[in-house]
């Protein structure tokens, strides 16, 4: 199973995640901000608040706005993901 060790904001919808396998990856999450709970985060100001929850093993927001660690893999490393 995988899970985040470490994650920080980098720019704009980018956030840098490290992996308990020890990849690690920039993410781009920009284009999955969608929804009421999402809509928020399109607020520069509002994502860069963006922190590593070590409870949940995930990234997280004051809003309560999350993505699992999974789904951060998987975009993190499938064959579209251009680092």
């Amino acid at each position: 199973m995988k899970y985040l060790t470490q994650a920080t904001h980098v720019e704009r919808y980018t956030v840098r995640v490290t992996f308990n396998s020890g990849e690690t990856a920039d993410v781009n999450l920009e284009p999955y901000l969608v929804g009421e709970i999402f809509e928020p985060l399109k607020a520069l100001d509002v994502f860069a608040q963006v922190s590593f929850n070590p409870d949940i093993d995930t990234i997280c927001w004051p809003n309560g706005a999350d993505f699992s660690p999974e789904f951060l893999y998987k975009i993190a490393f499938s064959s579209h993901h251009v680092a």
